[in-house]
Formats: C-alpha cells, sequence, structure tokens
C-alpha cells in the first residue's frame, strides 16, 4: 500500500502512529512529509522560528529501527510534534520569542522533552510564541507575529500562536503550549484545533523557562480530543526536579476521550462568562454546543461564580508580579545577549543597556507593572489584594462542584481579531483571555474544543472546566461534543477550511 504525503500530513495522530506500527508507512517518510510542508508553506504562517530537519530525521530512524527490531513502542512513536520555544531543548535553540535568549542553546532538555523522547515522539523544531509567553496573539514575538492558517491576516492567539498555528496549517499533528492565563486553550479556539491545559502540578515546570511561577502549565494541542488526550497522557505525572509537581495518579484522559459519553453527567453554564461584550456568532455558536451536550443525555443547568468578574484584575497584578521576579535572571552576566560591554562600562550599565535592548515592549510594561505591585507600601494594597481574589475565584469553583462535574464557557468572547488591530490597546488584548483565567487562577484543568464558525467565518471553541485532578471530565465532554458536531458537519470542521 502506498501512502501518500497529503494522506500522511492530513492524518490524525492516531492514525499516523499505526500507520508506522504496521509498516505501511516508515516514521522517516512521516517526519519528511511533515518538514517538506513546513518548508511550503511556513513562509507564510511563519508557526516555527528553528526547524530541526537533522535532529527529527534522527529521532524517527530510531523509531523505525525499533520497529524493525520488534521492540514495544508508545502509542505515539514516530508521530512529528511542534514544541514552543520556552521549553528547553538540549542543542537547539531556545528563545522564548526574545532577543535576550537568540543563539541561546540548552545544555538539557526539559522533562517535557524528556517523556516526550521516552514515547518516540518526534520533535520537528521550535515554535514562535509571544515574549517570554506574554500576549494573547503571538505579536509580541521579537521574531515576527504567526499569522492565523484560517486567514493570514488575523492573529492566532497567543502566547502559543506558533505551535497552534502548526497544528492548524498540517505542519505538525500534535504540539506543546504552555498556558500561564489561556496560552493553549485560547490559540486553540481562534484556530479551530483542541488545546488543553492540565491541572496545575500534573506537568513538570523544570526547563520551562518561568513567566509566573504559581500559573505556568504545559500542555497539549491536537486536531481531535483523542489525540490531545494521548499527548497529555505521554507528558503528565509526577517529577522530583519540580517542586510543584503533584505526586498522584495521572487520570485516565485517554480512556475518557475514548469514552465521549456525557449522559448522567450535570453541566454547569457560567452566567458570568456569556452575555454582554460577547459577539452574537460566538455566542450562538456556544448555545448551540451547549444544546448538543443536553441532547446528547447531559443535565445542564446556570450556575452562578460572581467572583469571575474580578479575574482579569487579579491576575494582571499576579503574574506581572512573579515575572518581574523571574525575569531578573536575564541579566547579560551568564548566557544570552550583552549590549554595551566595551571594557569600561560597569556591570549595571550592562545589564540596563542589555535588558533595554533585549526585551520588547510587552515585557518591559509587565516588568514595571509587576515591580511597581510588589514595592513597599504596594505590596497589601495590590498584589496582597489579588491573592484574596484569587481565593475568592477559588471559593466559586468549590462551590460550583458541590452541583456540577464541570463548568463550560466560550473560550474568547470574540474571533480571532487582525494582526495590528489591537497592539496599542494592552487592555483589549488582555480581555482575549476573559474566560480562560478563571481556571487558570484556580489551578483546575480545562480544555478547549472547536464549536463551530462565527459570523465572520472564523472559528471559536467551548472551554470545559473541571475539579483539580480531575482532567478525565474535561476530555469526556470535550470528545462527545466532537462526536457531536462531526455528525452535524459530516467531518472535522478544520479540513474543510484549511487549504491543502
Amino acid at each position: 500500500m502506498s501512502v501518500s504525503g497529503t494522506e500522511i500530513i492530513t492524518a490524525t495522530a492516531v492514525e499516523i502512529a499505526e500507520l508506522i506500527a504496521s509498516k505501511q508507512v516508515s516514521a522517516v517518510e512521516v517526519a519528511q512529509a511533515h518538514l517538506d510542508r513546513i518548508a511550503a508553506i511556513d513562509p507564510s504562517v511563519h508557526a516555527f522560528l528553528h526547524v530541526d530537519a537533522d535532529g527529527a530525521l534522527e529521532q524517527a530512524r530510531a523509531v523505525d529501527h525499533a520497529t524493525a527490531a520488534g521492540q514495544a513502542v508508545g502509542p505515539l512513536a514516530g508521530v512529528p510534534l511542534a514544541l514552543k520555544d520556552v521549553l528547553v531543548q538540549t542543542g537547539v535553540p531556545t528563545t522564548c520569542g526574545s532577543k535576550v535568549l537568540e543563539g541561546w542553546l540548552p545544555p538539557y532538555d526539559s522533562t517535557v522533552v524528556q517523556r516526550l523522547r521516552a514515547a518516540g515522539v518526534v520533535i520537528l523544531g521550535k515554535t514562535n510564541m509571544d515574549e517570554f509567553a506574554m500576549g494573547s496573539s503571538t505579536e509580541n514575538s521579537a521574531f515576527g507575529p504567526t499569522h492565523n492558517p484560517w486567514d493570514l491576516d488575523r492573529i492566532p492567539g497567543g502566547s502559543s500562536g506558533g505551535s497552534a498555528a502548526a497544528v492548524a496549517a498540517y505542519e505538525a499533528p500534535l504540539a506543546i503550549g504552555t498556558d500561564t492565563g489561556g496560552s493553549i486553550r485560547q490559540p486553540a479556539a481562534v484556530t479551530g484545533i483542541v488545546g488543553a491545559k492540565p491541572t496545575y502540578g500534573a506537568v513538570s515546570r523544570y526547563g520551562l523557562v518561568a513567566f509566573s511561577s504559581s500559573l505556568d502549565q504545559a500542555g497539549p494541542f491536537a486536531r481531535t480530543v483523542l489525540d490531545t488526550a494521548l499527548l497529555h497522557a505521554a507528558i503528565a505525572g509526577h517529577d522530583p526536579m519540580d517542586s510543584t509537581s503533584i505526586d498522584a495518579p495521572v487520570p485516565d484522559v485517554v480512556a475518557a476521550a475514548r469514552r465521549a459519553d456525557v449522559r448522567g453527567m450535570r453541566i454547569g453554564v457560567v452566567r458570568e462568562l456569556s452575555g454582554e461584550g460577547y459577539e452574537p456568532g460566538v455566542q450562538a455558536r456556544f448555545d448551540e454546543a451547549v444544546s448538543l451536550l443536553r441532547d446528547a443525555g447531559a443535565e445542564v443547568v446556570e450556575v452562578s461564580c460572581p467572583s469571575f468578574v474580578y479575574a482579569l484584575g487579579a491576575y494582571y497584578l499576579i503574574a506581572p508580579s512573579e515575572c518581574s521576579s523571574n525575569l531578573a535572571r536575564f541579566d547579560a552576566m551568564r548566557y544570552g545577549l550583552r549590549v554595551g560591554d566595551d571594557g569600561d562600562a560597569s556591570a549595571e550599565d550592562v545589564m540596563r543597556l542589555t535588558r533595554a535592548a533585549g526585551f520588547g515592549p510587552e515585557v518591559k510594561r509587565r516588568i514595571i507593572l509587576g515591580t511597581y505591585a510588589l514595592s513597599s507600601g504596594y505590596y497589601d494594597a495590590y498584589y496582597g489584594q489579588a491573592q484574596k481574589v484569587r481565593t475568592l475565584i477559588t471559593r466559586d469553583f468549590e462551590a460550583a462542584w458541590g452541583s456540577v462535574d464541570v463548568l463550560v464557557s466560550p473560550t474568547t468572547p470574540t474571533e480571532p481579531f487582525r494582526i495590528g488591530e489591537r497592539a496599542d490597546d494592552p487592555v483589549a488584548m488582555y480581555k482575549a483571555d476573559l474566560c480562560t483565567l478563571p481556571s487558570s487562577l484556580y489551578g483546575g484543568p480545562a480544555i478547549s474544543v472547536p464549536a463551530g464558525l462565527g459570523d465572520e467565518g472564523m472559528p471559536v471553541g467551548l472551554q470545559v472546566m473541571a475539579p483539580v485532578m480531575a482532567d478525565e471530565r474535561i476530555y469526556r465532554v470535550a470528545a462527545a461534543l466532537e462526536a457531536a458536531l462531526n455528525d452535524r458537519w459530516g467531518g472535522p470542521l478544520l479540513q474543510k477550511a484549511v487549504s491543502l
């Protein structure tokens, strides 16, 4: 049987793994098909910052050797993946989308990369992102914006926009992103794919360059819920190298994704995350999706979480405060960019000049905001108050779990906006994460699954949120909705829109 390059790149991760395991196609052929796709279209999409063709083919050959020798391989062995450029990988550039780290080659692998290697996943390269994961559009990258494959004039979301765009453009069937306030879920929604934020602490942060240490979480992107669950399972689990890692069994997200059955579940629609301020097309697709879940056997009720309306303000005090501390390590003394070192300059001058040249406007804005919030005389009024709001949001979630199994909302209030449209309005940009921030502050799992097209013909998503370490619930609901919508659309929505 001959398998064409187009058939390979449009296959799901599950299908690719089956083709490799049955020797209908080699892992090298799969990797090469995706490298060819990247070469053909990435100049327009700009999903990748670095393509590691030699490394990917070497990894693929190792999978082929293992398969030929009859060795047991994992369910994703040989499947290509795009890696967000905030996770370190030995000998491969890691920039975090910033000039400060341009050219830096990490001497070690992050735990996520170690687990991807152990699973036999083939890492194609590093993807574009908002600088240090600060943004909702990938316009804040020092290396230029990524474009949405549905419409190249529009943003692909952020900060993990490169990873989302790579999956949506069929440059990779899988990708890793990170989610601090919505940076997996929002890009997934606006590019028409699936993206999940696991429970905070469920996936190791060792080797993930920190933005906000109490919020950052790596997670999976894919074009189907099952593929997303398989990648989630591959990277999750306790890691003694991460002091925030949860020492508990990984929920069986794969079985939940295969189950795709919501009969008997109670689903809560969050009153505060819909209505005024949400585009009509977004609200309409959300309402239709909820109706499909009800038709599939779920009981749907409205739930009020009054503190959710304060999540935006709390997040933009907590996250910048933590970033102002974490980014202090970029001092031009140990690695990365160094400016002004002419032999006569003091260390302080070199640090000041390097940071001025190396950090972009959004990063500087958040460092200044966070430093102010943590400063003497203002700590209690700003950072301290924000943490109290975080507690109130957690209490709203805990109260909700007394009556429902999951909560749902639109993933983001609008369809993807045009590149440059919000560049001079930071507050408007921040509002793209309005729906995703509460679960980030709480620490529970959440997923975005495609819900259809808005009034402008661009994808929108539905978000499912669940209790801490109940990650299997988000996959069960997402898979049921995916099945219902595929029946309505006659197949995956993405394949009907993005040109091959």
